[in-house]
């Protein structure tokens, strides 16, 4: 699979920017979270790769590769909901967590960095929906085709345009 959120990068989410003890390192293959969980950290990743999934009742469903600079985990922030999908380090991993009181003072001293989120989170909904769309139009709505929406949409940037039919 490509890379995927080639295009979201968050300069303001710099380890410097945040106390040291709010780093995490995982190994290979270790959990980072899982579906369900009410745990409302969000993760920007500053070394590794990170695989995010979701459970489905034909298996598991790989949403998206998270690499240096992007971020996951921004939905249970946000919502104060649960964990909708599981992450994995795909390799050895550091993480900066972003507690909710640590992200709201964050947005305090430097509103840039909310816009920066704000515009990698409509990103996200263009390309999932203008993907989903593109699909309907097809008549691609099989659930092949669905779940292969679900495996990158939401993450990948690339021009829609630029996509090939």
């Amino acid at each position: 699979m490509k890379p995927l959120m080639k295009s979201i990068k968050t300069p303001h989410l710099t380890p410097e920017k945040f106390s040291p003890e709010s780093t995490r390192a995982f190994a290979e293959g270790d959990t980072i979270f899982i579906e369900g969980d009410d745990s409302r950290e969000m993760f920007v990743v500053i070394e590794g790769t990170v695989e995010v999934v979701k459970k489905s009742p034909r298996g598991e469903i790989k949403l998206a590769q998270i690499q240096r600079g992007e971020f996951l985990g921004e939905m249970s922030l946000l919502e104060s909901l649960p964990r909708s999908a599981t992450a994995r380090a795909l390799t050895p991993v550091r993480l900066l967590a972003i507690h909710p009181g640590g992200f709201l003072l964050k947005i305090r001293r430097d509103p840039t960095f909310a816009f920066e989120i704000m515009q990698s989170l409509s990103r996200r909904i263009r390309v999932t929906n203008e993907t989903l769309m593109a699909a309907m139009n097809k008549g691609e709505t099989s659930i092949d085709s669905l779940k292969q929406i679900l495996q990158g949409a939401e993450f990948d940037h690339s021009n829609s345009s630029d996509k090939s039919a």
